[in-house]
């Protein structure tokens, strides 16, 4: 099976280690197979064997070559539903909960970054801006439910005025200051994250495209080439799922985002754009999100298509986008675009769960997944370990199937976001 190369991206450019683990040959055991060299299978290895259990991970195609070495690189807190979502959804008490899991979620990420000294352009703060006036009541409250409710202080309203001297980005009716969020290089985390697993024992394998499993005695996974016998399984696949599971295929759905990169950017303009070099998004429901490298290249992710095919000229693809929200880019070259898929829910929560007492999977982290994915290894690896307690929070929260299931949920999707992104464009 082929082992396809990271595609042509920003990320792919400045990554700042080359790593290369061959496919599987052969019969291999362990005591746990992961499938998907990603966030959740790279933090599953890494607590795994932290735990003491020899893992073997199995990757398609290079580490890091789905969503993980694509995405925006945004490390937000909480969950990806509003926490009074959540409280309709599964009570205050699971609500609380799953908040402090999400602020878990980054605080594991920034603790893997500092303990195995990955270096990934690791930086502070979030800025989630209004698209529409109506909006700044309800960003208000959220500040006002957080601190009230969950005791948290690391949030802010930002008044309009305040916000035109923190980014110039037009068509803003304020927004939130996050301090607890962060931002990072999420290709170079990624490779720092198989590093740590590799070190710590964890046999990783890329362009090993698992075709099949079985359960018996023990799980078999299959290759092309190979075969490995374990005692647990876990499916970190996300987006890239396809049909090894069909069980849980339906509850998530694949789907496309695309990013580009500019040619690096005058320090000057870069305080214009974004004064505090926070990562940035818009209240939109086709998300805008956008941030500063490190070299000074505005990363600036969205849009969207409804077509499984990625647009032939990416970067102009998502250049119009941007110039809507920073019109003095207009003579900027784009020196990258990029798409990538991701999986989302319909709640917009990860599905987390078992399909037996041997086979364990975690997805559909819908845009939140740098923490939410790091954190789904460490409470995998626990309920492997026989404490579900953790785990079951995440697993408890009802997750829905799409309509049609596998066969017409892209048809329904489509409708969906026609109609969300006529409401964006309308407001």
């Amino acid at each position: 099976m082929q082992n396809l190369p990271h595609v042509e991206s920003w990320y792919a450019a400045s990554a700042n280690q080359t790593l290369a683990f061959e496919p599987l040959k052969g019969e291999s055991t362990a005591d746990v197979c992961v499938i998907g060299g990603g966030y959740t299978g790279l933090s599953t290895a890494i607590h795994l064997r932290k735990r003491g259990y020899s893992v073997i991970l199995l990757e398609a195609n290079k580490i890091g070559w789905g969503a993980s070495g694509r995405n925006g690189g945004h490390v937000g807190t909480g969950q990806r539903a509003e926490q009074e979502v959540l409280e309709d959804l599964v009570g205050l008490d699971q609500a609380k909960a799953l908040w402090h899991l999400g602020l878990e979620a980054v605080d594991t990420v920034c603790a893997l970054i500092d303990e195995h000294q990955i270096d990934c352009e690791l930086k502070h703060g979030n800025l989630h801006v209004a698209s529409k006036a109506k909006e700044q009541p309800d960003l208000i409250a959220e500040v006002e439910h957080l601190s009230g409710v969950y005791g948290y202080d690391k949030i802010r309203y930002v008044a309009p005025d305040e916000l035109a001297d923190m980014t110039s980005g037009q068509g803003f009716h304020g927004g939130t200051l996050d301090t607890g969020a962060r931002h990072l290089h999420p290709l170079n985390y990624a490779l720092g994250l198989a590093k740590a697993a590799h070190d710590l024992g964890a046999t990783l394998h890329e362009g090993s495209r698992v075709t099949s499993y079985t359960e018996g005695n023990q799980v078999t996974v299959n290759t092309d080439n190979g075969s490995v016998k374990a005692k647990y399984l876990v499916l970190g696949c996300n987006g890239y799922l396809e049909k090894l599971e069909p069980r849980t295929a339906g509850r998530i759905m694949p789907i496309n985002n695309y990013m580009l990169a500019t040619e690096p950017l005058p320090e000057e303009l870069c305080r214009q754009l974004i004064r505090d070099d926070t990562s940035m998004s818009d209240s939109l429901f086709v998300i805008d999100y956008w941030k500063l490298s490190a070299d000074n290249r505005m990363l600036f992710g969205g849009g969207e298509s409804y077509t499984r095919k990625f647009p032939n000229d990416i970067g102009g693809f998502v250049r119009k986008y941007m110039l809507r929200i920073y019109p003095e880019l207009a003579d900027t070259r784009i020196d990258y675009g990029w798409g990538g898929t991701l999986a989302i829910t319909m709640n917009r929560m990860p599905d987390f769960g078992r399909l037996s007492s041997q086979v364990f999977y975690a997805h559909g982290y819908s845009g939140h997944g740098v923490p939410i994915a790091t954190l789904a290894g460490k409470l995998l690896a626990e309920v492997i370990s026989g404490d579900a307690e953790r785990f079951d929070v995440m697993a408890t929260v009802p997750s829905m199937t799409f309509p049609g299931g596998t066969l017409l949920r892209w048809p329904g999707l489509v409708a969906g976001m026609l109609f969300y992104a006529l409401r964006d464009r309308l407001g």
